[in-house]
């Protein structure tokens, strides 16, 4: 399902009750996972914009990167009576007793960027996501596409352990290199969405390495830990970009800064903005019932050097990346 299902949803809704006025008495409270990337503090920025355009009340709980402080966050916002909860989870299972809670105190819970382990599916009413097997399997055919028939040894950044965008974005870049025998990936850890792991992971392949000579290309699952793992590279004499394909997930800034310089080659983008549909979501079921559908999916791109990486850079760059 996608945006026109969703507006066909909001439409019913009538103009009075979707301006800000209509919207103004609501309250929402949003549990977000952290700051644990520049997409994530994209995502933050983002949705308080969102919020503010349709006069929410928005209260935003910082996880750190936590499942317990989430669940917290979430019980706190019932003690509180919000209108409604937003959730990233920062994990897939563990959710259901609080999101009972919440459906038994009548509080539409919509999660954003992640989905949860499908047990829980009755307990939200929407999740707003890209399609991030999709996102893997774009980034795999980027790269079987550009290395050919050459052979091809593949390091992998991996993301947070037991989150499904983590295992989503594995399994589609899997499926995108299936059938080219000469695409291998010979090593494969998490970096924990963070730069600073993703530039520790990557140092400890190039070890292994013996210097990272055999080394094709790197799939990071985003752009930060590819952030990171350029500086490994560039600190090893190796020349990312040109000895060592890159690609990664999210199209953040900072990605494009080094696809502009030729050190990265492409990324697969992930829009920062899920609050402003799953905010329309929540105001057409609050003023109708009308029930959006369960996936409202967004829109990904791939990006490449012949983007003209620096526009989007400067597109980009005051987003709260």
């Amino acid at each position: 399902m996608n945006f026109k299902a969703l507006n066909a949803a909001v439409v019913v809704c009538g103009a009075l009750v979707c301006s800000g006025a209509g919207a103004k008495e609501l309250t929402i409270g949003f549990s977000q996972i952290g700051s644990e990337s520049g997409w994530r503090a994209a995502e933050t920025t983002v949705s308080k914009a969102e919020a503010k355009k349709r006069n929410i009340n928005f209260k935003i709980a910082d996880a750190q990167q936590k499942q317990e402080n989430q669940i917290r966050a979430i019980r706190s916002f019932i003690a509180q009576g919000v209108d409604a909860i937003f959730l990233a989870p920062v994990v897939a299972t563990g959710w259901n007793a609080v999101l009972r809670e919440a459906k038994e105190a009548k509080i539409p819970v919509v999660l954003l960027d992640r989905d949860i382990d499908p047990s829980g599916k009755d307990l939200y009413l929407t999740a707003v996501t890209s399609d991030s097997v999709h996102e893997g399997k774009v980034a795999g055919e980027w790269l079987v596409k550009t290395v050919g028939s050459k052979s091809c040894n593949v390091v992998e950044l991996q993301g947070t352990v037991g989150a499904s965008v983590a295992a989503n974005r594995k399994k589609g870049f899997e499926q995108g290199i299936a059938g080219h025998a000469n695409l291998k990936i010979v090593r494969s850890q998490t970096g924990d969405f963070t730069r600073a792991k993703g530039k520790e992971v990557m140092e400890s392949f190039i070890k292994a390495d013996g210097g990272g000579k055999s080394i094709c290309a790197v799939y990071a699952h985003n752009d930060d830990m590819m952030v990171g793992a350029i500086q490994a590279m560039k600190e090893a004499g190796l020349k990312p970009g040109s000895d060592v394909l890159t690609v990664s997930i999210d199209a953040v800034p900072d990605i494009f800064k080094a696809m502009a310089a030729g050190e990265a080659n492409a990324t697969v983008e992930l829009t920062p903005d899920m609050a402003g549909p799953a905010f329309d979501a929540v105001i057409a079921y609050k003023a109708k019932g009308t029930t959006p559908p369960k996936w409202i999916q967004t829109v990904s791109k791939l990006y490449t050097g012949a983007d003209n990486p620096q526009a989007v850079y400067e597109s980009k760059k005051d987003l709260g990346y």
